[in-house]
């Protein structure tokens, strides 16, 4: 069965629906858990969900003042497990954008054929 242009289209606007589903409930998540107490993250499971990304709001929150003062403290040490993760996902990354060029030559050319 070929591949119609009507197809790619549908799925990438799911694939952002998806995405966009998830951000808003990340969002939701946050603002549930700025008012979740320690002890209600012990005994339910579901504030400890919100609880987990209010703190992680707040964690993201505090590195991008460290990016925006020009401090990154967390890569300042000379730690070669550092330098080691930081390669890997360099390469991953590199393996990412090799995919999405190969995708989107194939893309280019299914839709000259149409």
């Amino acid at each position: 069965m070929p591949l119609r242009n009507a197809d790619v289209m549908k799925f990438l606007a799911v694939w952002e629906m998806v995405h966009e589903m998830a951000d808003e409930g990340m969002k939701a998540s946050i603002e549930r858990g700025k008012t979740t107490e320690k002890g209600e993250m012990a005994s339910d499971p579901g504030a400890f969900v919100d609880g987990l990304a209010a703190i992680i709001d707040e964690k993201k929150d505090a590195i991008k003042a460290e990016l925006i003062e020009g401090k990154d403290a967390e890569f300042d040490k000379d730690d070669s497990a550092t330098a080691r993760a930081v390669d890997e996902v360099r390469f991953e990354v590199a393996e990412l954008r090799g995919k999405l060029e190969s995708m989107s030559a194939t893309l280019d050319a299914i839709q000259a054929k149409l």
